[in-house]
Formats: structure tokens, sequence, C-alpha cells
């Protein structure tokens, strides 16, 4: 693997290489000599708490040095439109930092949210493109505007660890749920394929006019290896019942980019009734629960899901440190 952008670049066999990878990293420890002399700069343009740590710890630990940068706090504030004037507060450019980080380093980690005024602008991903095109070294994006690959893998080692290595057909439901703000779909496009390219059968749920694009739906099943599928449904009891696990995660529908706030509270509010609850959980096959943190507590689910004992959320933060040490030896753990 020579980076990391998207789980849809990967190919099936080379996910689930990556994962036994990652097994066998939590298994036996990590090689502190893996990545001796190799150095490694993590850019984070919006705040983070698992995926910073994960990071910085799976570099440290198999060797590497890593610098850690926030714009606007320990570094320079960066300007991210290409063509801009920069006449305003951002004293960097994102081209010339990425130019000048990876003529320093082995691998550059990058996070960005989406920008959330326009879904087809930031479908383009221009953060993540502009950094990948720039850097002469290997790009791991540590969440984008429409994607989250380190997330999704430690999704998938939890449900493995769970169900077996082979998920091919398993049902698992996405639903979306309430939220006082409007955010990305990152996460729930990132697991969307990530489950896609392991075969499963993915039921994802939404209220109506709060539906993931059929351009997501669409790219997912393109990465269906034969068996499994992609289906939508406004009924979330219906997705729940008979999955093996309940991912719940709040996005805003495209409609949604760049309205006023209180418009987006007062449509988010509307389906409270989304809020996983015990009921919900219960019409699963033993259903285990998944989010990605941080989550709203009786917002997204409730305080008894998330305590209880088909919770996973927890065990799925920690797995963010065994995929992401299993990245890095696999970009940067060959021969220089």
């Amino acid at each position: 693997m020579d980076r990391l952008l998207s789980l849809a670049d990967a190919p099936g066999d080379g996910l689930r290489a990556l994962l036994r990878l990652a097994a066998r990293i939590k298994a036996e420890g990590p090689d502190p000599g893996l990545l001796a002399g190799r150095q490694v700069a993590l850019l984070f343009l919006n705040p983070s708490l698992r995926t910073r740590t994960s990071m910085e710890l799976a570099a440290a630990s198999q060797g590497a040095h890593v610098v850690t940068l926030t714009p606007g706090a320990d570094a320079w504030k960066v300007a991210t439109e290409r063509g801009v004037v920069m006449d305003g507060e951002e004293a960097e450019h994102l081209v010339d930092a990425a130019r000048v980080l990876s003529d320093m380093v082995d691998l550059l980690g990058v996070r960005t949210f989406a920008g959330m005024r326009s879904f087809d602008a930031d479908r383009g991903e221009p953060v993540l493109t502009t950094v990948a095109a720039e850097s002469g070294v290997p790009v791991v994006n540590m969440e984008s505007a429409l994607d989250h690959p380190l997330q999704a893998l430690a999704d998938l080692l939890t449900l493995q660890e769970e169900i077996g290595e082979d998920l091919s057909g398993v049902p698992v439901t996405l639903t979306w749920a309430p939220h006082p703000k409007a955010l990305p779909m990152a996460v729930a496009a990132a697991f969307l394929r990530g489950a896609a390219r392991m075969g499963m059968d993915v039921r994802v749920a939404a209220p109506p006019k709060m539906s993931l694009p059929e351009t997501l739906l669409g790219e997912a099943r393109a990465l269906l290896p034969g068996a499994g599928s992609i289906t939508a449904t406004d009924d979330q009891d219906a997705a729940c019942r008979g999955a093996r696990a309940v991912y719940a995660k709040a996005w805003a529908a495209p409609a949604q980019y760049g309205a006023p706030p209180q418009d987006v509270r007062a449509a988010q509010l509307a389906h409270r009734d989304w809020t996983i609850d015990e009921r919900a959980m219960d019409l699963g096959d033993d259903a285990i629960f998944l989010h990605c943190l941080p989550v709203r507590r009786n917002m997204v689910v409730t305080d008894g899901v998330l305590d209880g004992p088909r919770s996973r959320v927890v065990a799925e933060a920690g797995n963010r440190l065994h995929t992401a040490r299993a990245v890095l030896a696999s970009i940067l753990g060959g021969t220089r």
C-alpha cells in the first residue's frame, strides 16, 4: 500500500490483508523498531481525540518520530482554496504547507471536515486532493469531507472480532440519528464503502428527507464483490430487524448544507424517535451497537444501550490504534 485516501481505492483482498495485519499486531504487539528512522507529520485542520491519539501512538510505538500540527493553534492558520487572495487571517497556504512538510517527512496525514456549504463542492474533497497532489510522500486521510477510512478499518476489525473474519453476507444496519447540528457524512460514507468491500448486506435507514445521496449508495454498490447488498429504507425498525450490528450516526442531508443553523436543528429534532434505544436493539439478531464517538448521549443513542452489554464503542475506539499501526506498517514498513 502506498497511501490511504479511501477504502474505495483498496481492493477487497488488500483490505482483508490489512485487517489481518491489524489483528496480528493487536495479538502480538507492535514491532518497536519497524519504523525506526521514519518521520511522520500529522496535520489537523479540525479537532481530534481518537484519531490524533491513535496515529501518534501508532507511529511512535513502531519507532517513528511524529510531529503533530494544528494550524491556528500551534502553527499558522492555513488557507485551503486555490487562487485565493490571502488578505485575511490565514498566513500560510495549504499548497505550501504540503510541499514543505512532505520534503521533510516520510508520510503526511491530514484531517479536515466538510465545508457544509455545498455538497457538490465537498464531494470533490478539495483539501484532501490538494494535499495528495502536492505531497511528495504517501498521504493518509485522517478524515475528510466525505470519508474516514481509518474509522472504517476499526469498525470492520470490531465486526470481525464479534462475527468472524468472513463478513460476506452479514446483515448490518447503518442508521441516521438525530443531532442538534448539521454533521458531515464522512463516517457513514466510509463505513458504507468498507462494508461493501467486505460483501456485507447493509441496510441504510434514514427519514425520507435525511437519506444518504444516491451517488454515495451507488458508489458503494459498485464496490460489492458479488456477494452483499446495499439497500435504503425509511423504516428504522425494518432495517434493524435481524441485523448483527447497528451503527448509528448523525448526518445532514445535502439540502441542509448551507441552511441556517436554526432550520437544521428543527429538521433534525423533528425525528427524535430515531434515537437508538433498547427496543431497537432487541429487533436485531443479538446485535452489537457501534458508533465512532464522540456521541450525543440520549440524542443519538440512549445511556442504556451505550453503557449496556451490547455496546462495542470502547473496543471499536481501541481498535483505532491497532488499525493505525497496520496502516503505517503497510505503507512505511518496507525497505526504504
